[in-house]
C-alpha cells in the first residue's frame, strides 16, 4: 500500500480494484447458510464501503438476486473465472459490499465483529471480546464495531 490505496482482484487477474484508502479497513465474518454456501467455506469475510471508493478494471459480469421483500442484490463476478468480488443492494444505494478474500493483502486484515453465529461451524472460536450477533446484527451496532475496528 505505498502508493496509499488497497488493491485486489480476482482468482485469475482479470479484473483488478483499488480502494481509494490508505490502510486495510475492518472487516466482519458472516456465517450464515447463504455465505457458507457462496464461499464454500465456513464463513465470508466482507467490507462495507461507499461505492465511490471503488474503482473497478476488468470483464465483470452482474448476477441479480431479487429478495422476497423486493430489494435487488446485484453480485459482481469475474466476467472469466466467475470469482465473487462484490455486491450493491438496493436497500443501501451508494454502498458495496466487498469480499475481503479478494483483496491483495486479505491475510493481515482485522475481523471486528461476527454476524450470525448460530450457524457457525462449531469449530470456529470467537475471541472475546469481538462482537457477535446469532443473526443479523442491528445496523447500528455492527457500523459502530466497525468503527472500533478502524481505531484498532
Amino acid at each position: 500500500m505505498a502508493d496509499g490505496s488497497v488493491k485486489g482482484g480476482c482468482r485469475c487477474g482479470a479484473v483488478r480494484y483499488v480502494l481509494a484508502l490508505d490502510r486495510l479497513p475492518p472487516a466482519y465474518a458472516c456465517h450464515c447458510r447463504d455465505c457458507q454456501t457462496w464461499s464454500g467455506s465456513a464463513f465470508s469475510q466482507q467490507l462495507v464501503l461507499a461505492e465511490d471508493l471503488l474503482a473497478v478494471s476488468g470483464p465483470t459480469e452482474i448476477y441479480e438476486l431479487v429478495s422476497p421483500s423486493g430489494r435487488v442484490s446485484r453480485q459482481r463476478v469475474c466476467g472469466t473465472c466467475h470469482t465473487r468480488l462484490y455486491n450493491t443492494n438496493s436497500a443501501r444505494p451508494g454502498v458495496v459490499i466487498m469480499r475481503a478474500g479478494t483483496l491483495d493483502e486479505s491475510d493481515a486484515l482485522h475481523v471486528a465483529a461476527h454476524i450470525w453465529t448460530r450457524r457457525k461451524q462449531p469449530w470456529i472460536a470467537i475471541p472475546e471480546g469481538v462482537p457477535a450477533w446469532p443473526e443479523n446484527a442491528p445496523p447500528d451496532a455492527l457500523a459502530a464495531a466497525l468503527v472500533r475496528g478502524w481505531q484498532t
